[in-house]
């Protein structure tokens, strides 16, 4: 059998032709398949506003910067995630609180994040970075509930999920990332995600000075529109004249991998249905079998695993004899509080069980629309053979 891995990209030949076509255009960055794919995708995910960035660690730095951090405030989320999901409040010079996870579910427990606000004055949290892991989405509209009592804003961090979606109370399915109950939502375009453009992100919102704040901050701080009046000869201005209004960066998209990128859209749905089957095959699989535990499933919600995690006691044995067998499985995540960057602020082990037992077992099988039936059987053998 040969290689699998965890995840890997699918570039078509429509791929290929689609970034060939810009390469040969006038526009390699700055161009219009940017604002096409910001387009598409806020249609996609049924946001009002997309803006396309460079990956997405980029999106969550823009995004904490649009919302408003600054350095003292305070920022939960969640020890199980990529660290740019804590990294980006850090950027900002704010201080980043961990909430533990549902052990069931491994997103981020709205019990934990309660007793933490209980346990401090309104106001003393300014927002929550809530992650949709695997693809399972964080039910927004409780968590919603509890961001206005308290004060405080809400940045989802879509990566692993977009397509997926909860039922909310009025039975209406509320798709990661449409900024109806979050203020801002991130995605990632890497190449292990459901859309690859090579690198890349996006921030959607449904709020306008967010969305124009953003537009300023992902090109250096500069922009051409709504310019300060105070230019001694107006007269003087000519189609050259910009202006730096804020500190920003270069957070830009390039044409090409914009174009990869709607290229991927095209096939977003598809790609979603084929996770689905790989999902219910393992569930098939390993669900009645004691010594693997599985991620819950709810009716309520449709993850689109990105990732497909099981639990086992002697998951360092599962990994080598995967490996072994030309099997790469992965582990996501190590707890971001126990990281030594972060231990340098106080965290330590025993601070946030759930993350930390969860960690201690889970392993992330072969999830990938290409995988085929034969890869999977095998994988399926080689995980039972080994319990």
């Amino acid at each position: 059998m040969r290689s699998i891995p965890y995840g890997k990209q699918n570039i078509t030949q429509e791929d290929i032709e689609a970034v060939i076509e810009v390469l040969k255009a006038d526009f390699l960055t700055q161009g219009p398949k940017i604002s096409e794919f910001e387009e598409n995708f806020a249609n996609y995910i049924g946001s009002r506003y997309a803006v396309a960035v460079s990956n997405g660690t980029a999106a969550l730095h823009l995004a904490a910067m649009a919302l408003g951090i600054e350095p003292g405030d305070r920022i939960i989320t969640t020890p199980i995630t990529f660290a740019a999901s804590a990294n980006c409040i850090l950027y900002c010079g704010g201080e980043v609180y961990f909430a533990d996870i549902d052990s069931e579910t491994y997103t981020i427990s709205l019990n934990s994040i309660e007793k933490l606000l209980r346990s401090h004055p309104k106001g003393y949290f300014k927002g929550i970075i809530p992650v949709d892991f695997t693809g399972y989405p964080v039910n927004l509209e409780d968590l919603r509930k509890l961001a206005i009592e308290h004060g405080m804003w809400i940045l989802e961090d879509a990566c692993h999920a977009p397509g997926g979606y909860f039922i909310d109370s009025k039975d209406k399915n509320q798709l990661c990332g449409n900024s109806n109950f979050a203020d801002a939502a991130i995605f990632s375009f890497h190449p292990v995600k459901h859309i690859a453009s090579g690198e890349g992100g996006m921030i959607t919102t449904n709020n306008r000075e967010v969305y124009e704040k953003l537009l300023v901050l992902r090109t250096h701080g500069i922009t051409r529109e709504n310019l300060i009046k105070d230019f001694p000869n107006p007269e003087l201005q000519g189609g050259w004249y910009y202006e730096m209004q804020e500190l920003g960066y270069n957070y830009r998209i390039t044409d090409f991998q914009a174009a990869l990128g709607n290229s991927q859209l095209k096939r977003a749905d598809e790609g979603l249905k084929r996770r689905q089957e790989i999902a219910e095959k393992y569930y098939a699989a390993f669900s009645e079998n004691k010594n693997i535990k599985l991620q819950k499933r709810s009716p309520n919600n449709y993850n689109a695993y990105h990732l497909f995690v099981i639990e086992i006691d002697d998951r360092k044995g599962l990994y080598d004899h995967l490996k072994a067998n030309n099997i790469y499985a992965q582990v996501h995540y190590i707890p971001v509080h126990l990281m030594p960057f972060y231990k340098k602020f106080g965290w330590k082990e025993g601070d946030f069980p759930n993350a930390e037992n969860y960690y201690e077992k889970c392993i992330s099988l072969p999830m990938y629309p290409t995988l085929t039936d034969s890869e999977q059987d095998y994988v399926i053998e080689k995980v039972k053979s080994f319990v």
